[in-house]
């Protein structure tokens, strides 16, 4: 019975769900976003750090969206879970700092003792990250708990034997040629009318779409649902940051990879366009094969002409084949990486590279 369920209700369960999993308002965005930067630049340690770092030492890798679970079928962590625990042994091997951006777990579904049960290895490898005074965690909307619950302070030092500071926002601020850059972080949920402090969705989530998700098994986050053109929200987290001087902006929030303001098709795209002004025919082939694989048809390719490369997103550690996705700033470079898995192993992989400098902001 679950498995025809299964086949007849998954489709238009997912096409439901991005329907209605955000509804972001341009103004409320524009708001919070704003009030938060000058909010962490005024009064910096409060609601969030800056951190001057050298682009050519320092190395970050910004991971959000784990949505870490119960180990049963609502939890969309479970497959990503070696593959997220690789990660993290590689980065602490290598020195990298780790900016959690948020939703790293999925307290709108599960209680915070059943998380700690059964989570106990990715908390311990979490914490190799804080014994070098090299982690910040962020929260989002469905782990809103660290932010606002009395007993949060508590919960974090049974999850990691020291005290944890959690924060909405982080700044890091390097200088290129004396001209300042700033990347500014956070989970990106703000101005989202579904998930900003809404207790609705919160019960809706925890009482009605988890136990129909944990009995059908389905998990929304699928690498092909992902290859669209934006979302309305990172389009609006796209148009904040494009009027900000000298700002870069990394957020969460949307499962959704975006790397100098667009997605993997909308990189494939411009690809295109540039291998045909160049007369690259066969090159211009191989995309178009590349772009029909997906599953959005368009009938006639976006202009992304103007576009700057002002907004990121780290995408998501939930993917329904394991894979997760992430963002490094190491070696004077922004990346977008994926790790997947290779038969038994994890394998990292870089989707798409930029030097910070050569950015257009």
């Amino acid at each position: 019975m679950r498995k025809f369920l299964q086949h007849l209700l998954t489709k238009p369960v997912i096409k439901l769900a991005n329907k209605w999993s955000s509804r972001p308002d341009k103004k409320r965005v524009d708001k919070a976003l704003t009030h938060l930067y000058q909010n962490i630049t005024t009064n910096p340690g409060k609601r969030g750090q800056v951190i001057l770092f050298d682009a050519e030492k320092d190395k970050f890798i910004i991971l959000s969206d784990q949505h870490k679970g119960a180990r049963d079928g609502a939890d969309i962590f479970a497959k990503a879970a070696k593959n997220y625990l690789s990660a993290l042994d590689h980065y602490n091997k290598q020195k990298f700092f780790y900016i959690n951006l948020g939703d790293s777990e999925e307290l709108w579904e599960n209680l915070f003792i059943t998380i700690k049960r059964h989570n106990k290895a990715t908390f311990e490898a979490e914490r190799k990250f804080l014994e070098r005074n090299a982690l910040i965690k962020i929260f989002g909307n469905h782990d809103l708990y660290w932010d606002n619950d009395p007993l949060a302070a508590v919960s974090l030092m049974q999850l990691y034997q020291q005290p944890v500071k959690i924060y909405e926002g982080v700044i890091l601020e390097t200088t290129f040629n004396n001209k300042k850059l700033s990347i500014y972080m956070t989970h990106g949920h703000q101005g989202d009318l579904q998930s900003d402090g809404n207790w609705f969705s919160k019960w809706f989530v925890s009482d009605i779409w988890a136990p129909f998700q944990s009995y059908l098994r389905i998990n929304p986050n699928t690498p092909a649902n992902n290859d669209q053109l934006k979302t309305d929200h990172n389009r609006l987290m796209y148009e904040w940051s494009s009027k900000r001087k000298d700002t870069v902006l990394i957020t969460g929030h949307t499962h959704q990879p975006v790397f100098r303001s667009l997605t993997e098709l909308e990189i494939l795209y411009e690809k295109q366009a540039q291998a045909k002004q160049a007369n690259e025919s066969a090159e211009a082939r191989e995309l178009q094969a590349k772009i029909d694989k997906l599953h959005l048809k368009a009938s006639r390719p976006p202009d992304f002409k103007g576009y700057l490369d002002t907004y990121f997103n780290s995408g998501c550690c939930c993917f329904d084949d394991g894979d997760i996705t992430g963002i490094e700033i190491a070696d004077s470079c922004i990346r977008l990486i994926k790790w997947e898995y290779k038969g038994k192993e994890s394998v990292r992989i870089v989707l798409e590279e930029s030097k910070l400098e050569d950015l257009k902001l």
